[in-house]
């Protein structure tokens, strides 16, 4: 845990002042130390300069909720992200990670989600090594591994690797990989898919085991 608490640091961005109050009162209580800030826009920037234990991420009002996810869990650094959303114009999906709470909650139902986040870790913990051919890779310690090279990916990159290592030998169209990692509504086009599966392919080099299915989409061949 972040010394700067005996439960660890929480970053709290709530665009709801009263609402962000009450979350750091009920977290303080519990030993946590709270960082408040009420504008989801500089939320990525707060992540990055506080590094925090664990982020509550107010989506209820952002336009785009799974690309502000992903900016922000890519700030945190690792750290995991509680994603608050208001139903039922915001589904919950893969795009906005697995701890999520739904508005109208109690403050006790978020302080469980967070000490829940803290003990299971960031995003992916838990989850078993994947394998294809020469490529490893691990959703707990987010990292890829290409014939005992290591290999950087941007969150995107990996959400989507992971999604197609995750469903081998199974063909999906753009619309499909574009829900999977981004999330319904993110604003993201089939163009995005194609530019980002280059870059894998471009990564992972020959050990690639991503192939493209002429007029469908993708698939992996395990």
């Amino acid at each position: 845990m972040n010394a700067d608490g005996a439960g660890g640091l929480v970053l709290v961005v709530e665009h709801d002042r009263a609402v962000a109050e009450l979350q750091r009162r009920y977290l303080a209580r519990e030993g946590y130390t709270v960082e408040i800030e009420t504008d989801p826009a500089r939320a990525p920037s707060a992540a990055g300069r506080l590094r925090p234990d664990v982020v509550v991420l107010d989506l209820s009002v952002a336009s785009l909720p799974a690309d502000l996810y992903r900016r922000v869990t890519e700030a945190a650094g690792g750290a995991p992200v509680i994603a608050v959303t208001a139903p039922p114009d915001q589904p919950a999906g893969r795009a906005l990670g697995e701890y999520q709470v739904t508005r109208p909650f109690s403050p006790r139902v978020l302080v469980g989600a967070v000490g829940e986040a803290l003990r299971s870790g960031g995003p992916g913990a838990g989850g078993e090594v994947l394998q294809a051919g020469g490529v490893m890779l691990d959703p707990r310690a987010r990292t890829v591994m290409v014939e005992e090279r290591s290999v950087a990916l941007t969150v995107t990159e990996f959400d989507l690797l992971e999604f197609l290592m995750g469903n081998p030998g199974r063909v999906f169209t753009r619309e499909q990989l574009l829900d999977a990692a981004w999330g319904p509504g993110a604003g993201a086009g089939s163009r995005t898919v194609d530019v980002h599966i280059a870059q894998l392919r471009s990564k992972l080099g020959e050990s690639s085991p991503i192939r493209t299915v002429r007029g469908v989409g993708y698939v992996l061949d395990a």
